[in-house]
């Protein structure tokens, strides 16, 4: 009888590095992507996206939340971002809230939306009504009349 010789499936990387998933530009990608890796986008994701460390690229386009440790945005995100370190850099283009730890924001960088800073942004949910202060116009002409 003979045997198979045992296949060996090293990763190329070496241990203890991790290597980042890379999106290509011409890929479109419609669903949610979750990972406790990286991934760097360079084209288009239509959906929500959860990584160690994510890396928006110049040429990329998001449209969904995005959630992770570590966020570079060098292109667009048309949604929520939730992470520990945001970093917007002079080419971003966010259109919508950001809820982080820490934040950066270079010169250049357009930004419509809210920032929040959270202690743990990864682990709170969508912010509700409670924690946010009330903003109603009755709310603040009532303050504004004693």
């Amino acid at each position: 009888m003979m045997t198979k010789p045992a296949m060996d499936f090293t990763p190329s990387a070496p241990k203890g590095k991790t290597v980042a998933s890379v999106l290509s530009s011409d890929l479109t990608v419609v669903g949610n992507l979750r990972t406790t890796g990286d991934i760097q986008v360079e084209g288009t994701v239509e959906g929500d996206i959860r990584a160690h460390l994510l890396t928006v690229g110049e040429s990329a386009t998001i449209r969904g939340e995005i959630v992770a440790d570590d966020i570079v945005v060098n292109g667009r995100v048309i949604g929520r971002v939730r992470g520990l370190k945001v970093r917007l850099t002079s080419t971003a283009r966010v259109e919508g809230d950001i809820i982080h730890k820490t934040i950066a924001i270079e010169s250049g960088a357009h930004f419509e939306g809210s920032v929040q800073r959270q202690e743990d942004p990864l682990s709170s949910g969508r912010v509700t009504s409670a924690t946010m202060p009330s903003m109603r116009p009755d709310a603040l002409a009532a303050g504004d009349a004693g």
